[in-house]
């Protein structure tokens, strides 16, 4: 990444890590220095990392997949809902479901039970109930969109996840290396970078500093879709014209066919003439 790039993070606070009394040993190689009882983080490093990450998530949404975005802190769950969302993206930023992504099967049944009661109350089911079991359903049905809702469009388990603080959401993080799911992160002085499979040492706290590191990210999602949707349409337009050389191509099959039947016709009506005519001649 360029200078100017490095700057950016520089204004955004991504530099800022946690009290040196609380740093884990392992963020050592990232960490330029110490001021004031603070570390800070290298952001050349930083840069070269998030480069990285970004090259690594285009090409798992180039390939169709999806990217699960986690962050439950307070100051990151708007940012990451609103990142997510713009690119269509499925997110966590209420409490992590256990089992999400290990017990998947069973979080779509949840998923589908909020969508059955969807179906109740447009079929006209739903005004059948007592009102004591309306009040439930739509107890459920809050329960439900508040932990389940961002990710009821999720059919399978996504192609990589990326966490805002991995101390945090360290449940995530033992679920995803379990299913050998690629790990995204943001990663602070007090984090443990070895089960991370993409570390992007930056400030987790800050929401300025989230905002611009997810940005980046999303920029890059955006940028794979996009670029899928070319290679899709490409793909589609090149199997149209197959088709229709195909179909030209069959076409020209059964004119061909068509012709030598006639001539097959036209010959044996010309043969049957011959011997009726040599027959008259015998006659004669």
């Amino acid at each position: 990444m360029a200078n100017k790039e490095v700057k950016e993070l520089l204004d955004a606070g991504v530099h800022f890590g946690h009290l040196t009394r609380k740093w884990n040993p392992n963020m050592a190689p990232y960490i330029y220095m110490e001021r004031n009882g603070i570390h800070i983080i290298n952001l050349y490093k930083t840069a070269a990392k998030l480069e990285d990450a970004v090259n690594a998530l285009k090409k798992i949404v180039l390939s169709g997949r999806k990217v699960l975005f986690v962050a439950t802190k307070k100051q990151a769950k708007d940012i990451v809902a609103e990142k997510a969302s713009s690119v269509n993206m499925p997110y966590i930023t209420e409490r992590w479901p256990g089992g999400m992504l290990t017990n998947f099967v069973t979080i779509r049944k949840a998923v589908k039970k909020m969508a059955a009661i969807d179906r109740m109350k447009k079929d006209g089911t739903f005004e059948t109930l007592s009102k004591k079991e309306r009040l439930q359903v739509d107890r459920l049905r809050s329960k439900l969109e508040k932990n389940l809702g961002s990710i009821s469009e999720m059919t399978r388990l996504p192609g990589a996840i990326f966490i805002v603080d991995t101390t945090r959401e360290h449940i995530a993080v033992k679920e995803a290396k379990k299913l050998k799911i690629p790990i995204f992160a943001m990663v602070d002085t007090n984090c443990d970078p070895r089960d991370i499979d993409y570390v992007i040492p930056s400030n987790d706290d800050a929401s300025k500093s989230i905002s611009k590191i997810l940005d980046l990210v999303t920029s890059a999602v955006s940028d794979g879709l996009s670029q899928r949707k070319i290679e899709k349409e490409a793909a589609d337009e090149k199997d149209a014209v197959k088709m229709e050389q195909a179909a030209k191509g069959e076409e020209s099959k059964v004119e061909d066919q068509k012709q030598k039947v006639d001539e097959k016709t036209s010959i044996e009506d010309s043969l049957k003439n011959d011997e009726a005519k040599s027959v008259e001649n015998k006659k004669k």
